[in-house]
């Protein structure tokens, strides 16, 4: 098991989780609860999100809520241990990606805050969002996204999302594709979604702005990543699970 400690100082304390979505492709798992409650390896997505985040010292936790918005929020206050939870609300309109984050703007602050997916998993070999947090550089980096790469994921087909350069530098990876998955984490400066209105669109817009400013760093993910988009995908993701505790057992 990977040791993880809490950075001392760390400059992101603050995370959003993006459990709103209606998990749509995760049917019949989702018929009857969100997405962010499926449960992997006996413990529901968004415990293990904020359970990774707790480890590394973050403190606020902005979950934006939509789809059994009741039941999360009960789970939610539930929770004893890990960061405090603030609740988003979006029941009266999903806002998708971007306008998720626009919403919550006024809850997160303006220290950088990471942005986690509640569908992405990892088996870390080494502390995973710790190295992100001390790679982080707020002089040169506006944003930076934890990558999976192709030859280590479960979950996702075809060609990656972004290439990356020797410097740390990312662009999209265009029509020949990458050996790059964005793996759902990210560090990201909230003043970057301000000039945005509380609507419905995708957080690609605002990526878009970073990309062109060449202010997108990419940090590789040690490690094996599990996207949990579909039932067949989270048969195999608890199949993984399962061998990794069998091994840690022996």
């Amino acid at each position: 098991m990977i040791k993880v400690t809490p950075i001392k100082n760390s400059p992101i304390t603050t995370a959003m989780v993006m459990a709103a979505g209606h998990g749509t492709r995760l049917r019949p798992l989702t018929d009857a609860t969100c997405k962010a409650m499926v449960k992997v390896g006996g413990k529901m997505l968004v415990d293990h999100t904020l359970d990774r985040l707790q480890q590394v010292g973050v403190k606020r936790a902005v979950v934006n809520v939509h789809t059994f918005a009741d039941d999360l929020e009960t789970h939610l206050r539930k929770r004893t241990i890990g960061p405090e939870i603030i609740i988003s609300n979006e029941r009266e309109e999903l806002l998708e990606t971007g306008g998720g984050v626009v919403k919550a703007l006024p809850l997160l602050g303006d220290a950088p805050v990471f942005i986690c997916n509640i569908d992405a998993m990892w088996i870390g070999f080494e502390d995973v969002l710790g190295g992100m947090i001390r790679k982080w550089n707020p002089d040169t980096m506006d944003e930076l996204f934890l990558l999976a790469p192709r030859s280590a994921t479960l979950g996702l087909d075809g060609r990656g999302d972004f290439k990356l350069a020797k410097d740390g530098r990312i662009s999209r990876a265009g029509a020949d594709g990458s050996d790059w998955f964005y793996s759902g984490v990210e560090i990201f400066k909230p003043q970057l979604a301000k000039p945005f209105k509380v609507e419905k669109f995708s957080r690609n817009k605002v990526w878009d702005n970073t990309l062109k400013r060449r202010k997108a760093y990419g940090h590789i993910l040690s490690g094996f990543w599990m996207h949990v988009g579909d039932p067949k995908a989270h048969q195999a993701a608890e199949a993984v699970l399962v061998q990794k505790d069998k091994m840690e057992q022996s």
